[in-house]
Order: structure tokens, then C-alpha cells, then sequence
């Protein structure tokens, strides 16, 4: 059964979940993608606040389709996350709680993770469809000239995830290519 979370995250509804766990996340989730975040960061490096506040929040590394006649958003799937990796320590920083994405994450990423006390979600990909089903609002907020990549404010009830790394730096995508790696010959004698 998987665990419910409400956002913005606290370090008490992340310090349990472990690699593996099935989460459903019911409230407010930001998107931003490559140009967002490097926007983001420049701009706090020049003094400013950041577009959205970042406290507790989940960023969701999706560029969504536009929307058919009748929907609020087209398909969400999630965008590969190592590509934000050179962003991710200061958003770390800024108060993001957790992200969601697909594919692994740079030992230096999974390790500011812990450092902060943040969590790291992995989502479906080429599920874009259903899990646009999960979010009931839609609002862009920040560099709408960005298109896709424009920072949106999604409401969302029951979106699910899984937990690739948890705060205690445990890796699902490293304790499954373990789990299932052929041992070598010299292992066998």
C-alpha cells in the first residue's frame, strides 16, 4: 500500500520513507526543467528571490504537452533528472524537500540529498498520460516565454511516485543492480 504524502514536505513525512516505497502525493507541486533552474540560480546569484518559494516544495522535472481541447494540461511524463544535477545542491539549499523524475542521480547529488534531509522520487516514464490524470490545476508562474519549460504550479491529488533516494542515502537503482548483477566466474569458485 503506498504511503500517502501532503505538500509542502516536512523532514517528518520523509525521515520514513525508505528506497522502494510506493508514495501518492496530494497537493502542491512546481515543474521546472534545465532553462528554469538556471534561471532560478542566476537569479538568486544577483540577490534575488527566487519566482516561487522553495520551502518544503517538490519540483517535478516535467515539460508537459499542450493540453487537447476540454484538458487542463497534456501529457506529464517525467524528463531525464541528471540533466539538473548541476542545479539541484542550490536548490538543495533554496528548501526544496524533494524531486521527481526517471533515471539515476550523481553520487554528489544523492549525497546533498542527505545532507539536507531531501528525498528523491522517481515517476513512470512514457506514463505521461495517466499521471497528467492526477492533477486537477494548473497555473504557469514564473518564465512563461520558456513554453514547455515555464515554471507551473500544479495542483495534484494522488500522484504517484517511488522512493529512488531516501535521507538516509540509500539508492533503489544501486540496491537493484546489486540485487540482480551476475556474479562474475571468481565469485562462483
Amino acid at each position: 500500500m503506498a504511503k500517502s504524502l501532503t505538500t509542502p514536505l516536512t523532514d517528518e513525512a520523509l525521515a520514513d520513507l525508505q528506497t522502494g516505497d510506493e508514495v501518492t502525493i496530494t497537493g502542491v507541486i512546481y515543474t521546472a526543467r534545465d532553462a528554469a533552474h538556471r534561471r532560478i540560480i542566476e537569479a538568486v546569484e544577483r540577490g534575488e528571490q527566487p519566482p516561487i518559494d522553495l520551502q518544503g516544495q517538490i519540483i517535478y522535472y516535467v515539460g508537459p504537452t499542450p493540453p487537447r481541447p476540454g484538458d487542463i494540461i497534456g501529457s506529464a511524463g517525467p524528463t531525464t533528472a541528471y540533466r539538473m544535477d548541476p542545479f539541484t545542491p542550490k536548490m538543495l539549499d533554496l528548501g526544496m524537500k524533494a524531486a521527481i523524475g526517471k533515471g539515476g542521480r550523481s553520487k554528489d547529488v544523492r549525497d546533498e540529498f542527505v545532507s539536507h534531509g531531501a528525498v528523491y522520487f522517481g515517476a513512470i516514464g512514457g506514463s505521461g498520460a495517466l499521471l497528467s490524470g492526477t492533477i486537477k490545476g494548473v497555473e504557469i508562474v514564473a518564465y512563461e516565454d520558456l513554453g514547455t519549460e515555464a515554471i507551473r504550479r500544479l495542483e495534484v491529488e494522488d500522484f504517484p511516485a517511488i522512493v529512488v533516494n531516501d535521507v538516509h542515502g540509500n539508492d533503489l537503482l544501486e540496491q537493484g543492480r546489486n540485487e540482480w548483477r551476475r556474479p562474475v566466474a571468481s565469485e562462483q569458485s
